[in-house]
């Protein structure tokens, strides 16, 4: 049987030889472009980060009031202990009047800014706030104020076949993997275990008033993650389960390393 393919016309192979090339040059360009893209879309976010930070603050000195021994002397004293106690570096604490059980940080500049919504002062005891303080000057020292814009930036470039999906997937558990970290700073604040846990408690159920309902809360929460849902849906929040945090608390406060640091911080009173 005779089989032959020399009736291949003579341009075929240097049509092909040019599709291939053009094929690879498109997909340089297009990777080149998309990168590009996303080191402007960064550098916005940055850029825009660093306008929001700003407008925020002086946001902030419109509707708020700064803590100071003058003004509110008892809440400046907590602010004082955990400044003492953690050294966070340059930072202000402001006090919002919202209807509002929060608490944030935000600030690229040298001073940061520790925002307090004020229902938080009514429902919470000194050693509670000083929870909540030093779990925010905790972001502080860490350095989670800028690295939140920076990585959260990378995080929301456009990526690929749903990369940038699975980027954010991530940037999410960095994120709570950051709040148990500041929860420990919190713990090295107030000083006790009960305290932390009993701050997180009101942080979930702040309308509690009576040791009764606070167990009541405390065994609502304690069972948070049986339920398959919860779990699910934490994997699209930036904070864990408040039973992950409390639970992750308890094991720091058994832990060598937690007694220490604690010892070191306290030393910083006498100081």
């Amino acid at each position: 049987m005779f089989r032959t393919t020399a009736y291949r016309h003579p341009s075929e192979f240097p049509i092909l030889l040019l599709t291939i090339l053009i094929s690879i040059a498109a997909v340089v360009v297009t990777a080149f472009l998309t990168q590009c893209l996303s080191l402007l879309v960064i550098v916005f976010i940055l850029g825009a980060s660093i306008f929001s930070s700003r407008a925020m603050q002086a946001q902030l000195m419109r509707k708020a009031f700064l803590v100071s021994p003058e003004r509110s002397p008892e809440l400046a004293s907590v602010v004082q202990l955990c400044k003492k106690r953690l050294q966070p570096g340059s930072l202000e604490v402001y006090v919002v009047r919202e209807n509002v059980v929060n608490a944030y940080t935000f600030g690229l500049a040298e001073t940061k800014t520790i925002v307090l919504y004020e229902p938080m002062l009514r429902i919470m005891s000194g050693g509670e706030l000083a929870f909540v303080l030093g779990h925010e000057m905790g972001h502080v020292s860490l350095g989670h104020t800028w690295l939140n814009t920076i990585v959260g930036g990378l995080a929301g470039s456009p990526s690929p076949l749903g990369l940038g999906y699975i980027m954010y997937l991530v940037f999410l558990r960095w994120s709570r993997a950051c709040e148990l970290s500041c929860d420990r700073a919190g713990l090295l604040a107030c000083g006790s275990l009960n305290i932390a846990v009993s701050a997180l408690v009101r942080l979930a159920a702040p309308k509690i008033q009576t040791p009764e309902e606070f167990e009541q809360a405390l065994t609502m929460i304690d069972s948070q993650d049986d339920v398959f849902v919860n779990r699910l849906v934490e994997l699209f929040q930036s904070h864990p389960l408040i039973i992950k945090r409390i639970n992750a608390l308890k094991e720091y406060a058994a832990s060598p390393e937690y007694a220490s640091l604690q010892a070191n911080v306290d030393k910083n009173l006498q100081a």
